[in-house]
């Protein structure tokens, strides 16, 4: 019986000889430290230039930093200045990011300066929309370009599939995220060899990212909640309810993603979509208030150090003008990610659950939002656990995230995902 199930059983791939690996080595360590640096180049010089639009110049003008009034002008300028870039620079800031994604797309090196230059731009202005996507797109062909003319002996197709993982190691500090998207994207494709083997690249580039960005920056995705001691009850119900829930939230916005993006379309212009866009997004801002701007990981430890500090409604509405300006960003042409703003939408989500019920720790509430909004809106599983896992350092919230997982899954599998095709249709 035993000899028969082992004839009947998948072969096992060959593993490489290591020789095969070795040549790997310097190629993935010189994109994971330059994936890291032009990561953290970009961010300081958004992250200087915000200062300057929120802090410096409203001070200068006698005008209140997040008044209602400097919210609609800021983020009305920065669709202006997007939308110029859009139109006028080489490459158009690259294609419509509604139709972009976490996967490596390789693009000319003549787009990425405008893309670039957009995602800064955007980054400073306060639209509710994060780095990963442009800056993925940004790397992936940055690599391309440089690798080929430096070893071109080494297959075109290994530099995107560096450049994504080291983007995404420099992006959460760990290379954790990148190895669990990488596996889920090798899922069901036949592989040259063992899992290990194909990982072992991507797994180097991500290191020497995370890695370069931890010396340097010394980022934490770690919200300083307190850490659970152990599985409760309560904790388990709570955590197989909100999940959920907020995937159903999740999902009304990946709904109304396409029709939103087709309203914009119809504008037919970047200078007309970008700043009606902005302008909504300043509108947006004025509802829900300063926390809902900007990419949203400064913000959500604002309310993680203070969960007591707003009332139940106000949890309600940060959440929803966020997940609608996270809609409206990513549908009028603003380049940027949409894992950052799910962040901020879960993480408020979770504590609005905790003030209308205390008997839900901040803790679980806070990651099971997170997971189930990241399911509806990014459709990737890997990340949704490890980013949710990640703000509560506690071992025992990854089980209730487990548990929690399924039933949200089970809302969000075979329906559209946040991302369009070039003809404007869902993807799922």
């Amino acid at each position: 019986m035993v000899q028969d199930t082992a004839q009947h059983a998948l072969p096992t791939p060959p593993s490489a000889p290591a020789r095969a690996l070795l040549p790997l080595i310097l190629p993935s360590l010189a994109v994971g430290v330059g994936s890291s640096l032009l990561f953290l180049l970009v961010s300081s010089l958004a992250e200087r230039l915000q200062h300057v639009l929120w802090n410096n110049l409203p001070d200068a003008l006698g005008i209140g930093r997040y008044s209602v009034l400097w919210m609609l002008v800021m983020l009305t300028a920065t669709g202006i200045a997007v939308g110029l870039v859009v139109w006028k620079v080489p490459g158009h800031a690259g294609p419509d990011p509604a139709t972009m994604g976490l996967e490596a797309v390789a693009l000319p090196p003549a787009v990425l300066p405008g893309l670039v230059l957009a995602t800064a731009l955007m980054l400073a202005g306060g639209p509710s929309l994060g780095p990963e996507n442009p800056l993925i797109a940004v790397n992936v062909g940055l690599a391309l370009w440089l690798g080929r003319l430096a070893m071109p002996r080494l297959p075109g197709s290994l530099w995107p599939a560096l450049a994504d993982a080291a983007t995404l190691g420099a992006l959460f500090g760990t290379p954790v995220a990148a190895a669990l998207v990488i596996s889920e994207a090798l899922a069901g494709k036949p592989l040259k060899g063992a899992l290990w083997d194909n990982l072992f690249g991507p797994l180097t580039a991500a290191a020497a990212g995370a890695m370069t960005t931890d010396l340097l920056a010394r980022p934490t995705l770690d919200l300083g909640l307190p850490a659970l001691d152990g599985t409760r009850w309560p904790d388990l119900l709570a955590a197989l309810v909100i999940a959920p829930a907020a995937a159903l939230l999740g999902m009304c916005a990946v709904r109304a993603f396409p029709y939103l993006h087709g309203a914009f379309r119809r504008l037919g212009h970047p200078m007309v979509a970008l700043p009606v866009g902005g302008l909504v997004l300043g509108l947006l801002g004025a509802l829900g208030g300063p926390l809902t701007l900007f990419k949203g990981l400064d913000q959500v430890a604002v309310l993680a150090k203070d969960p007591e500090g707003w009332s139940a409604g106000q949890f309600a509405v940060m959440t929803v003008v966020k997940l609608a300006a996270l809609t409206v960003a990513a549908s009028c042409g603003f380049r940027g990610g949409r894992i950052f703003p799910s962040v901020f939408i879960g993480s408020a989500f979770g504590l609005c659950a905790h003030a209308l019920v205390p008997a839900v720790q901040p803790s679980v509430g806070v990651a099971a939002g997170v997971l189930g909004m990241l399911l509806a809106i990014t459709r990737q599983g890997w990340v949704s656990l490890f980013t949710a896992a990640v703000l509560v350092a506690s071992p025992t919230v990854i089980v209730l995230l487990c548990v929690a997982s399924l039933p949200a899954w089970l809302l969000v599998t075979g329906r559209p995902r946040m991302q369009l095709r070039t003809d404007g249709t869902a993807l799922r």
